[in-house]
């Protein structure tokens, strides 16, 4: 009954918020805690109509589902998401917070927690349980992270990117350099591969500097593929983004790619975000291979 006489105005927004244990669900809670929703973690399923039955919701409201709570299912879950979506009361996403099994184990190991999946098996097997567990869930996400290369403070900044700002004059632009050789970057919208272009690296000057450097820049610039390359990028990207801001899409992740990710990639990064900063979009830069190394670099 409530559903039918509020059709015709949607209310707040409800995210539901779930993945493997170690991932960030409660730094993800958190953030959004932080954006002004309305955090509940660990909600029972069965509670979650008698929640929204009650008074109406005058904030958004993110919800923390537990796999290991004794009320979940992942059929009941699902059933859960169909229901509300075709009530349309609410919009509804789902928020997956995804991280590779290695990281997983590491983060246990690291804190000393026992896996609440684990029983009287390894953590390891306690993991690849709950993972698979959670496989169709993962599979009806709206929104997908990959926490593995992540600190709380990149999972603070990638929940702020996609929930943080409405409407689409606000819609943020992240631009990430990345190697190939250490795969491809799980969100991105768009990739761009500059492997072609004149390698630093191959200069042994420039070799232990990275793509901030005017005299790496200056290498790079002087490839005579480059100029074009660059126009072509940047006229995709322009093209693109009015389109996506009136789709109402809140972030565009794009990546740009070459063998180790620390000349070439960070260069054209740093080129195209002022680039596109200075024609008023919202822009934000990640260098994951730096950030990489500073972390394993010695003091």
């Amino acid at each position: 009954m409530k559903a039918e006489a509020q059709k015709g105005a949607r209310q707040p927004p409800l995210v539901f918020v779930t993945g493997p244990a170690g991932a960030g669900r409660g730094t993800a809670l958190n953030a959004l805690e932080d954006l002004g929703f309305e955090a509940i973690d660990n909600m029972p399923l069965s509670m979650v109509p008698q929640l929204l039955a009650g008074r109406a919701l005058t904030r958004p409201l993110v919800l923390g589902i537990d796999p290991r709570n004794r009320d979940f299912a992942v059929d009941a879950f699902a059933d859960l998401l169909d229901s509300l979506r075709a009530e349309g009361v609410h919009p509804v996403e789902l928020v997956y917070l995804d991280c590779a099994v290695p990281t997983l184990l590491r983060r246990f190991s690291e804190t000393r927690r026992r896996h609440p999946m684990s029983g009287d098996d390894s953590p390891a097997e306690g993991i690849e349980r709950e993972v698979g567990l959670l496989a169709p869930i993962r599979r009806q996400a709206d929104v997908l992270i990959d926490t593995s290369d992540l600190s709380p403070h990149d999972l603070r900044a990638t929940i702020g990117r996609w929930f943080g700002i409405t409407g689409s004059a606000a819609m943020v632009v992240t631009l990430q350099s990345f190697a190939f050789k250490r795969g491809l970057p799980p969100d991105a919208d768009m990739v761009f591969d500059c492997r072609f272009l004149r390698n630093p690296h191959w200069e042994p000057a420039l070799r232990p500097l990275d793509g901030h450097e005017p005299r790496v820049a200056a290498h790079v610039s002087a490839d005579p593929r480059f100029a074009e390359f660059f126009d072509r990028v940047q006229g995709l990207v322009e093209l693109m983004l009015p389109a996506c801001a009136e789709e109402g899409k809140a972030a565009l992740n794009i990546a740009v790619g070459c063998t180790g990710g620390k000349h070439r990639s960070v260069m054209v990064v740093e080129k195209l975000s002022q680039a596109l900063a200075a024609r008023g979009w919202r822009v934000s830069k990640r260098h994951r291979e730096l950030k990489r190394m500073a972390r394993v670099s010695p003091v």
